[in-house]
């Protein structure tokens, strides 16, 4: 049986019992790859590891190119935005 056949009887089944339908095969999918994703970045800040660029930076180590902040000598950072101020202030 495939998953459509099986929404079908889950279907008829609630239409019997009065219930709401159950939602068509494959309509969370993504919901549930963000999920995934954002469960693996929480386990990663759990044990004190990176959550952003980890593949990146396995990649730089094992090709021992530098990392980004060795690709050039310009500093990413701006005169308005290296202060912070309270708001309201």
């Amino acid at each position: 049986m495939d998953a459509i056949q099986q929404h079908m009887i889950d279907s008829y089944r609630a239409a019997q019992r009065g219930e709401l339908p159950p939602p068509l095969p494959g309509r969370h999918d993504w919901g549930v790859v963000r999920e995934a994703r954002e469960r693996r970045r929480f386990d990663a800040v759990i044990a004190g590891r990176p959550a952003y660029g980890r593949r990146w930076a396995a990649l730089r180590s094992l090709l021992g190119k530098p990392g980004r902040s060795g690709r050039s000598g310009k500093s990413r950072k701006s005169g308005k935005l290296g202060k912070c101020r309270p708001s309201g202030a």
